[in-house]
């Protein structure tokens, strides 16, 4: 392997050194280190080192070495519902419009309150981490909720606060969306593992003028914009038959498509459309499960990168996907870009990888952050075990982690260097009192619905 820099005259003591049988760094891409060490020290990354060197650098610092595992940065779910883990299954096998309108929409105006979206979210948070999610993007009612339980969990988290123009059960109109939406990113301001975000939830809901509201407030606050877009063809064309202008040229027009904005699904994609895309800097959230599931079209992916356009990788939520899953993402995303463009070479085992690290972490203006191992940056990392027989025999790592459901085989998480999954243990989060309360939810949600 290629050691990372030195670390700097007066650098912190390193306080842990964790050693691993492989080390995937992301940067640079396609790199496997073998019997390799990552040093911490508090809440970043000292060093990159082979292990007989960190141990005998570093001897004062508490070692942990997993031999059969591989290291790799925590996974970034750049899109998602948490609280809809609670809908897991409710409304399945059904197009997009009449899963929203006919079976989400009213439920969640039945049943969402903050004990909801707190259970919820804290239920998502348990099932990501447990297969190597270490930060998620959402986009869902209760924010502040969301906020709290995020923080007590000590995972890292955007969170957009939604804006629409009808009312839900947090706020009744666009003005309560974002007076209440303000009000939670000034109190989460400043937060080291969390970021406050807009969330207008489609082009369809939000209204001309609340988008220039948005547009205003987010270049004064320098805060990212999260936006379903470009989701089903019929958004499409309703949207040019009303408005005379695909949905992202009328984002472009009101000054919402820039660097700080995140296209989630982008499945209906023109030449103008990846144009505007690849001249404002706007990532593209790609969440290949849901988009099948409910029928919706195929994001491009390799046209898009090609384009130099930033693409992540999104679960979306459980009530449409139904998993949490980011592993199963990867090898869902490659297998359909392989299979659509009938080139089994296309997006490989690397570049997903990346797309669900690195640019995650682009996406969400945290690629300075997090998203590979790297010297001084953040310690946010997962261990995945490769012991059962599904695993083995072990060629290519890189490959093993997309193709063979390695989800279930993460082991330990960190965040900032604070271990949050340890021997797959929940370190922040009591599962069985979560389970009880989940079981309570079911029970009532059950026979609202029967």
């Amino acid at each position: 392997m290629s050691p990372s820099p030195s670390s700097p005259p007066h650098a912190p003591p390193a306080d842990r050194v964790i050693s691993a049988g492989w080390v995937v760094p992301v940067i640079p891409r396609g790199a496997v280190y073998r019997d390799c060490a990552v040093v911490i020290a508090g809440e970043r990354i000292l060093e990159l080192l082979p292990r007989a060197e960190a141990i005998r650098k570093h001897p004062a610092a508490k070692f942990l070495h997993l031999p059969d595992s591989l290291l790799m940065p925590g996974l970034v779910n750049a899109h998602g519902h948490a609280a809809m883990t609670l809908f897991r299954g409710l409304a399945d096998d059904l197009p997009l419009t009449t899963w929203l309108e006919q079976h989400i929409w009213p439920a969640e105006a039945r049943w969402v309150s903050a004990d909801f979206v707190a259970d919820g979210t804290r239920l998502a948070i348990a099932e990501m981490l447990a297969t190597g999610t270490t930060c998620f993007a959402d986009m869902y009612f209760y924010p502040d909720e969301v906020a709290r339980v995020a923080r007590q969990a000590r995972i890292r988290a955007q969170i957009a606060f939604p804006i629409l123009e009808f009312a839900t059960p947090w706020a009744r109109d666009a003005d309560e969306y974002l007076h209440k939406g303000l009000a939670v990113y000034d109190d989460n301001r400043g937060d080291p593992l969390l970021r406050i975000a807009f969330g207008p939830h489609a082009p369809y809901t939000v209204a001309d003028a609340t988008l220039e509201r948005i547009a205003t407030y987010t270049e004064e606050l320098e805060a990212s914009v999260h936006i379903h877009l470009h989701e089903t063809a019929r958004e499409v064309a309703e949207a040019i038959a009303t408005h005379g202008e695909r949905p992202s040229a009328r984002l472009h027009r009101f000054g919402l498509l820039s660097r700080t904005t995140q296209c989630v699904h982008m499945t209906q994609v023109d030449a103008s459309d990846c144009e505007l895309l690849a001249t404002t800097g706007a990532s593209v959230i790609h969440c290949p499960e849901s988009n099948l599931k409910l029928a919706s079209g195929f994001c491009p992916v390799h046209r898009l990168r090609s384009a130099g356009i930033p693409v992540a990788l999104g679960t979306d939520g459980a009530a449409s996907n139904n998993d949490l899953d980011l592993f199963g993402e990867m090898q869902t995303a490659a297998l359909l870009a392989k299979g659509l463009s009938g080139d089994p070479s296309r997006l490989g085992a690397a570049e997903v990888i990346e797309m669900a690290t690195l640019g995650g972490a682009t996406a969400l203006g945290l690629d300075t952050e997090i998203g590979s191992l790297e010297a001084g940056k953040a310690a946010d990392m997962i261990a995945v075990e490769f012991t059962d027989p599904g695993a083995m025999p072990l060629y290519n790592p890189l490959s093993q982690l997309v193709y063979t459901g390695c989800g279930r085989r993460v082991s330990h998480a960190w965040v900032a260097g604070h271990c949050v999954l340890d021997a797959r243990a929940h370190q922040t989060i009591d599962l069985p009192a979560l389970t009880a309360r989940v079981r309570e939810w079911r029970d009532r949600l059950a026979g609202n619905t029967r």
